[in-house]
This record gives C-alpha cells, sequence and structure tokens, in this order.
C-alpha cells in the first residue's frame, strides 16, 4: 500500500511538471509536431497517466520493479522538465 501511495504521489508530481512545461513557452515545446495537432496536449497528458495506471496495476499485482521503474522515471522527467524551465536548454 505504501508503494501505490508514493507512486500516486510521484504521479500528482509528473502530471503538474508535465503540464508547467507544456504551458512554458520554450521553443523545444513549441516544435513538437504532436502537440500542435487537435488534442495534441490532452493526448500527452493522457499518456502520461497510462503510465501511472499502467505502473500502479502492476505494483498492486505484486512487481516491486515497476515501483523502482516509475521512481527512475520520475527523477528523468524531473531533471529534463528543470532543464527546460530554467530555460538551461
Amino acid at each position: 500500500m505504501m508503494a501505490l501511495t508514493v507512486l500516486f504521489l510521484l504521479g500528482i508530481g509528473n502530471f503538474a511538471l508535465h503540464r508547467a512545461v507544456l504551458e512554458c513557452g520554450h521553443p523545444l515545446v513549441r516544435q513538437a509536431p504532436w502537440l500542435r495537432i487537435p488534442h495534441g496536449i490532452r493526448i500527452s497528458l493522457g499518456l502520461e497517466y497510462l503510465v501511472l495506471v499502467g505502473c500502479m496495476l502492476m505494483v498492486a499485482a505484486g512487481s516491486a520493479g515497476w515501483a523502482w521503474g516509475y521512481g527512475a522515471y520520475s527523477l528523468f522527467n524531473g531533471f529534463s522538465g528543470w532543464l527546460i524551465l530554467s530555460r538551461r536548454i
């Protein structure tokens, strides 16, 4: 149960960071072709949701490795989001 709670909290952080990056106006984001299609932002947030739900289902089924994988994914997202939002990239 603790792993699911941590995954859920990481998911909230990932969603917040994802949305902040989408709205920051960075040139990398403006050049992304999938964000220029109708509903592209919703699709990208939907994929983020599917990743979270998939990992939570796998952890609930007893595969603890998925929790570590989602933690690594969250660290990578956090670092890349920080690079984009701070304009270091």
